[in-house]
């Protein structure tokens, strides 16, 4: 009798151990679930937010808030397709710029860079990584802004532009005429959307190049040792190789500098010119919706006020469809590499 109660208690103590841990389980599943469920709901709730904020802006002017050009508060007149053009394509420019640069510099990094190189300029990018965007701003404004008027502008316009400055049509915008248009500009200040792209590009320089060169050290050393036996030159074996194993997370590095250039405020605010016209020339001032938003938000009322909430939401619309262009981007370069 005392025997077969001395085996029973062990066996309870497991019982309730194991029930225990079971309870906590899913307590710790609850937990989890309910952190993942916050990012949802906070999620919802900005694109909500905007929404209503902005849905007198949507109602007043329907589908041509999308389609016009016409900013004009005094009139309660306003369109988005100003501020939407400026994001975009200062966001293109930046990555245009970025890409092919943070791309060297990773290569440099991995492949070529002496050790005792590497970890400085490592170092260095990371901290370009932390400086505040006002910073980036202000430097364009008071030093590459004035710069790129007195000596960039200038050249763009006379050999590319279709208004040089001896009265004469450059060959390429005669033989051009769009690239003429693009770099055509007779206004003396450097602010302009040009200007904000290359800036922009400036700031998520790091974020990209930081990310390659993550990517590009997990490439198992053998198969470049493999390659460089077999006689391949260092440019072969980034292009046979390194890219072909890392190109989803260089992909994912790329979209994640761009979701930094849609988003920035303070940087292109100062030096994008802030103007509400929309001009094919690269070399005129623009506005974002960024720099609207913060321009304008402080003294915004009635109408004003709910045609920047719209803004916001097209903001939230445009981030979130770049990101799913991105997760399908990297589906389907998954889908092609069998995994």
């Amino acid at each position: 009798m005392q025997a077969n109660e001395a085996a029973s208690a062990p066996f309870s103590t497991q019982e309730v151990r194991a029930r225990r841990d079971a309870r906590d389980d899913r307590l710790f599943g609850w937990l989890l679930k309910g952190c993942a469920l916050l990012v949802l709901a906070s999620l919802l709730g900005a694109a909500g937010a905007t929404l209503w904020g902005g849905r007198d802006a949507f109602a007043h002017f329907g589908l041509g808030f999308l389609t016009s050009s016409e900013w004009n508060p005094s009139d309660d007149v306003y369109g988005a397709l100003v501020p939407v053009f400026g994001t975009l394509i200062t966001s293109f420019i930046a990555l245009l710029v970025a890409v092919p640069i943070s791309f060297g510099i990773a290569l440099y990094l991995s492949e070529v860079a002496p050790p005792w190189l590497r970890t400085p300029v490592s170092s260095a990018i990371e901290l370009l990584a932390g400086i505040p965007s006002i910073i980036y701003g202000m430097w364009g404004l008071f030093v590459f802004a004035p710069f790129f008027a007195d000596h960039v502008k200038p050249w763009l316009t006379n050999y590319l532009g279709n208004q040089p400055d001896d009265g004469k049509v450059s060959w390429v915008a005669a033989h051009v005429p769009f690239i003429g248009r693009m770099f055509g500009n007779d206004n003396p200040f450097g602010g302009s959307v040009l200007t904000a792209g290359i800036v922009l590009a400036i700031m998520i320089i790091p974020f990209i190049s930081s990310v390659m060169r993550e990517v590009f050290q997990t490439v198992p050393t053998r198969l470049k040792e493999s390659a460089y036996a077999l006689g391949s030159s260092t440019w072969e074996v980034v292009w046979d190789i390194v890219l072909p194993y890392t190109r989803s997370a260089v992909i994912g590095g790329i979209f994640l500098g761009l979701g930094r250039a849609l988003g920035e405020t303070m940087a292109v605010t100062f030096i994008i010119g802030n103007k509400m016209k929309l001009s094919p020339s690269l070399l005129d001032p623009g506005a974002s919706i960024a720099s609207t938003i913060a321009n304008q938000f402080g003294e915004a009322a009635g109408l004003q006020k709910s045609a920047l909430m719209a803004l916001a939401f097209l903001l939230f619309v445009v981030t979130f469809i770049v990101l799913m262009i991105a997760r399908l981007m990297l589906r389907r370069l998954a889908h092609k590499e069998g995994r």
